[in-house]
């Protein structure tokens, strides 16, 4: 079946303009930008130091998953390629508690956070915990077949994060991101609607907050205040905003170094930076926004208006991993444009594949060349 996305848009705007004579204007509202932007002087390519850690400038890789393994040479090539097209900090996909702890992934880390920092960037592993103790799929609380974990195996849940966060600081990682976004296991003890615990972990804002502040107090706790710690959090969800600007709050005491909102794929109506804003109005370290920012004014602007600190650039850098190279080199026009059809990358996680892209070819295939 043909991709009517793929066939409105060529692989750059220069092909469009050379064959229709004119600038494209994306469907559904998307606007090219003007290309007022300048890199001279530009606060989304200056350089932030974290700590001890210096990020070569504002734009990062979010964590994005790719299907591939982790310890093989695909997934090395394809996080280096993304860090030598100029990120200034990468974060590794999602990857799950349990293989850092049956050692699949210890032969491939060093040489992952290696070809990362070879590149010039700065490199981050975010770690996730995929809703199973034992094997069995455990929540907050008992959903139809799934049982609700037990006091003992929540407590212990913390101590795992530390684990895998140690495991990243011995294989050379910069850092490392918790993951309590997008209605994932830590952030379903976060929502009300999902934890209807009695316990320590459940039941007023404060003890809903109880798990992710363990889990990140627990990894800076392991690995030291050189190492940055990131959590990730979706502002706004089956619970207010006010609710994630006291936890983000609390969060930045317990040692977190950057805050990463991420706002719901389902919310309407709400422009992702303001969430960022929101949370940055009540906290002191780094946030990171993604959304719809790939553009480099509308990105300029985010930064220039204090909403965020970082912006992260999604599947924009899966379709051009040489996107922040370019816009530092005045080379927008050559800038393979993400058209946002989903059918490679987004589409990969339902076959299980390693990610491609429809308008990038050689994504996926980075190992192969050269």
């Amino acid at each position: 079946m043909p991709n009517k996305a793929r066939d409105r848009w060529p692989r750059s705007c220069v092909e469009l303009e050379a064959e229709t004579g004119s600038k494209p204007v994306p469907e559904e509202g998307r606007a090219i930008s003007d290309k007022t932007f300048t890199p001279a002087n530009s606060l989304l390519l200056s350089p932030l130091h974290v700590g001890k850690t210096h990020l070569r400038n504002r734009i990062v890789l979010p964590p994005m998953k790719t299907n591939m393994d982790l310890a093989g040479p695909q997934a090395l090539a394809y996080y280096r390629v993304r860090a030598e097209g100029g990120a200034g900090l990468v974060i590794v996909e999602a990857t799950p508690l349990d293989q850092f702890e049956d050692g699949s992934l210890d032969a491939g880390l060093p040489g992952l956070a290696s070809a990362i920092h070879e590149a010039g960037a700065s490199a981050v592993v975010q770690l996730f915990h995929p809703d199973r103790i034992g094997g069995k799929r455990v929540a907050p609380s008992t959903i139809d077949d799934t049982r609700a974990a037990t006091t003992e195996e929540v407590a212990a849940i913390p101590g795992r994060f530390a684990s895998a966060a140690l495991a990243c600081r011995q294989a050379g990682f910069d850092g490392a991101e918790v993951h309590g976004a997008h209605d994932y296991f830590l952030n379903r003890f976060f929502s009300p609607a999902h934890n209807q615990r009695r316990d320590e972990y459940g039941g007023s804002l404060e003890k809903r907050m109880r798990l992710g502040l363990e889990c990140a107090r627990a990894v800076r706790r392991a690995c030291g205040a050189d190492f940055l710690v990131l959590y990730r959090h979706t502002a706004v969800a089956d619970y207010p905003l006010d609710d994630s600007l006291v936890f983000a709050e609390e969060l930045g005491r317990a040692g977190v170094d950057i805050i990463d909102i991420s706002p719901s794929t389902s919310q309407e109506g709400s422009k992702h930076a303001d969430l960022a804003a929101a949370v940055k109005s009540s906290v002191s370290c780094p946030v990171i926004a993604v959304g719809e920012m790939e553009d480099p004014e509308a990105a300029e602007a985010v930064l220039a208006e204090g909403k965020a600190d970082l912006i992260a650039i999604g599947r924009a850098l899966i379709a051009d991993p040489d996107l922040p190279r370019k816009i530092m080199d005045s080379r927008r026009e050559e800038i393979i444009e993400c058209i946002k059809c989903d059918e490679k990358c987004v589409g990969a996680l339902e076959t299980g594949v390693p990610i491609g892209c429809s308008q990038n070819p050689r994504v996926g295939e980075e190992h192969k060349s050269n």
